[in-house]
Parts: C-alpha cells; structure tokens; sequence
C-alpha cells in the first residue's frame, strides 16, 4: 500500500519517491537574510557561491518559492507560525502581537524534537513581531560550537546576517570584516556587475549591488562551514536540510516591495534517500507551508489553522494555483498593496493609489542607491523606465507577465488585450476570496488593532519622531 501512495503521490506533485519507511528527520535550517535567487545554481552570472551549488545538486532547487511579506519580520511571524501575518495581525512593520498563536517549535516538541534555537547575536534570530514564550527552545547556545547538544531527533537553526540590507551600505572597515575569507578575484567587478534596468547607472549603485554579492559568497563560506559539520558529526543521511532567504534582495525596490525582487526567494533542500539529487521543483511554494511540512514530517498532525500545505513526504498535497502576499506599515510609513503570483503572471492591487511608491522611510534612505536616484529624479536625468518608480501615484491595479517582463516594469492591468484582461480578473477574483477566507485585518486601523488588544502600542513610543520630521511623506519630482 505504501508504495502505491508513492506512486500516486508522484503523479500527483511530480515530486521525487520518498523512501519507504524513512525514520523521523533531523531538520537543519540554514536561513540568511535579505536575499534574492542569486546564487550560482539558479544562473545568476555575478553570483560565487560554490557550496552552495554543490548543495543544489545534492538535493531539490525550488524555482517558484515566495515569503508572504517582503520584510523580515512579518514574513518569520508567518514562518514560525504558518499562519499569514494579516490574519494573525503581525503584518506591519515593527508591531508587536499581543498573543501569537502556537509556533511550530511547540508541535515538534511533541513529537519527541530537540529544539536548538540559538539565543546568540543573529543566528538564531528570532524577529516575530511577537515575543516567544520563555523556555521554548531546549538549547540557546550556538549549537555549531557545541554539536553535542544535537540530540536526536532535532531541529537546529543556523540564520547568517552578513547579506542584511545594511552591509550592502556598510562602512568600509565593516565590508573588509565581512568579506575577509573571499579571494581576491571572488571581489566583483563594480563595472561589470549586472543592474536591473530601473535603476540609474552611477558608481555607489554598482559599489552597492558590488557589495551585495560579494556579502553572498561570505555567507556562502558560512553555509559551507555548517554543512561540513553536519558531515563530520555523520547526520547526512537522517537529516532534511532547508536552505532559504528570508524576503527578497534588500536593495532598493526590492526588500518592502511585493514583486519578484521581494517576494521570490532561493529555497533548497537536501534529504538523502528521499529527495532526488538534482531536483527541479517548479511549483508554487511558500513559506506558509514550512511549518505543515515539518510537523507532517515528525509525524504530527498539522493544525487546522495553519494556512500552508506540506511540499514534502508522504503527505505532499498539490501545489495552488496561485500564492499571496502583503505590504503594510513599513516602519513609520504607511501603506497597503496586496499581490498575487501564479506560474506566469503577477497582480498587485494598491490600496492607497494616492501615495507615491517612494514615501520617506528612514531606515530605507540611508541606502546610496536611493539617495542617487532621488536626486537624479529631481535632476530630470533619469530614463523612462527609471522614472516609474518615481511617480506621484500609483495605479490601482498592476499586472506583470514574469515570462516577458521579469523585473516588473510594464503593466499590463490597462491592456485592451482580451487575454490579458481575463488573467487580471481571475486573480483579482483570487485576491478577492483570500482577504475573505483568511480574514485579512489589513483595512482595520493599527489603532483600533492596539484597542482591541491584539497588537501593543509600539507607534507613539518608537515611530511618532520619525513621522514628525517628514509629515507630508517622502518629496517626489
């Protein structure tokens, strides 16, 4: 009977046999942050991250995988939890849920798993928008330093924080520190390395994309380290590795922003015995599904309210048609744009088309790349396509064909083409039915969220300065 459930599972998902019989997984992650596709293995020709194409071809490469927020803290709320942040009430920015749903931590927990979840500096970040309970995770030290402590069955992560937004702007005595372990021909070439075609061609935005790649093949070394551990303890074999950044790169218009530059993420995973090496996965895959996936793997139940779908094992389910997103408050700014992604297409709708793309958020101007191609938008020097994003307004709806247009730059919502407009109405119709079936409070007032209770005050105390000094939002040419 197992192997026909095999089989119909493989016909199904397309996904590699599974073992017969396999024993509960160790389950390592290796999480860094503020990072798109760009690694060797999914052909990025500025990427040098050898290890971690090596690890590709060991196990599956996920070519469609999305977090459910382009931002760090409300796409962990909804990895920990399997739940979207906007029907938790995580979704903004910087907030603070008053009471978080279980985390799947706790479910593995019963299921026998030793959890290692370092409290040490970034590696075992915990940045919910939510305070974990006390005493939720068994060991807090560095579990790299003290393997001993992996008592199995386990789940360990390792988060590397060299490849954050803000060591691609990083002073140059932080740069050499970051980049020491890199040969000198793994420096980019600032001249040759690749730009999207929205951004204005200057030297700090090369120095910055320059630097945001050689921070990858640091975190590369990193990811290498760990893995060789792992083989050195000889927990290959019994082990399910899962690779992924957090949100999408974290240069300008990327990170915050949900398009492909912030959503779409490299995702890889590696279970000797049960996935094939050098697999392909092309489905639709999401962080929201990590959580079902690690409990169904332990043997566990997946809770009714967990909003995802187990990717892996003998309980895979289908993969959806389509996968969903949110932006919200991004520190003391607002805004609110929904996104949906299916094979091809995406769609966005911009709850507050009166607003500019660019409101001024502090955090996010201190990056060069912005500063040039604000004062080039004022200067009047910059190309159509560059000036997009420097609008006084948004459209309501924006629809992007990834297949022809994969930085997102011309929208098709207003295409008179019938084909087009049957695409824009099916996915608006999906978005439609996922803010009612998941009960998005993006349209309630964070506000009226503190008055119920469901997130604490955090605006008056850490925001309310920042707002004073730009009250009228970021200037726009």
């Amino acid at each position: 009977m197992r192997s026909l459930l095999a089989v119909v599972a493989l016909a199904a998902t397309g996904s590699p046999l599974f073992a017969a019989d396999p024993k509960k997984p160790n389950i390592v992650v290796l999480s860094c942050e503020d990072i798109s596709p760009n690694l060797g293995c999914y052909g990025d020709p500025d990427a040098i991250t050898p290890n971690l194409d090596a690890f590709a071809k060991e196990g599956a490469r996920f070519t469609r995988a999305f977090t459910h927020a382009p931002v760090c803290a409300p796409s962990r709320s909804g990895i920990i939890t399997g739940q979207y942040p906007t029907t938790m009430g995580s979704h903004h920015m910087r907030s603070k849920l008053v009471n978080a749903p279980p985390m799947f931590t706790e479910y593995l927990r019963k299921q026998g798993y030793t959890i290692c979840w370092p409290g040490v500096g970034g590696i075992g970040k915990t940045d919910f928008n939510f305070d974990p309970p006390k005493g939720w995770s068994d060991v807090t030290d560095d579990w790299t330093k003290k393997p001993e402590v992996l008592k199995e069955p386990f789940f360990a992560v390792y988060n590397v924080t060299v490849t954050h937004e803000s060591q691609a702007r990083a002073a140059d005595a932080a740069y050499k520190r970051n980049i020491a372990r890199l040969k000198p021909n793994e420096i980019r070439d600032r001249a040759k390395v690749k730009l999207p075609p929205y951004y204005p061609d200057t030297p700090a935005v090369r120095e910055c994309v320059g630097k945001y790649h050689d921070n990858i093949t640091a975190m590369d070394y990193t990811m290498g380290d760990v893995l060789k551990l792992l083989d050195e303890r000889k927990l290959r074999d019994n082990t399910l590795v899962v690779f992924y950044g957090d949100h999408g790169w974290g240069l300008t218009r990327g990170k915050r922003w949900p398009y492909d530059s912030g959503l779409r993420v490299p995702f890889i995973v590696r279970w000797p015995g049960v996935v094939k090496p050098g697999t392909v996965r092309e489905d639709l895959t999401c962080f929201l599904d990590l959580a079902p996936t690690y409990i169904a793997l332990a043997g566990g139940e997946v809770p009714k309210q967990m909003q995802g779908r187990v990717f892996l094992g003998e309980k895979t389910q289908p993969a959806p048609p389509f996968v969903f997103a949110a932006r919200d408050r991004m520190d003391e700014t607002y805004d609110r744009v929904r996104s949906v992604r299916g094979e091809r297409y995406r769609y966005v709708r911009n709850y507050h088309p009166e607003l500019p793309y660019f409101q001024y958020i502090n955090y996010m101007d201190e990056m060069p790349i912005l500063k040039d191609w604000r004062k080039l938008a004022f200067d009047g020097k910059l190309s159509d396509t560059q000036k997009l994003f420097w609008s006084r307004t948004k459209p309501k709806e924006e629809l992007y064909d990834l297949d022809t247009d994969p930085y997102e730059v011309n929208n098709l919502a207003g295409a008179e083409s019938a084909a087009i407009q049957k695409v824009r109405k099916e996915m608006s119709a999906a978005l439609d039915k996922w803010i009612v079936d998941t009960k998005d409070l993006g349209e309630v007032p964070e506000k009226e969220l503190i008055k119920r209770g469901v997130v604490k005050d955090v605006l008056s105390t850490e925001y309310d300065a920042r707002v004073k000094l730009h009250p009228k939002g970021a200037p726009v040419p």
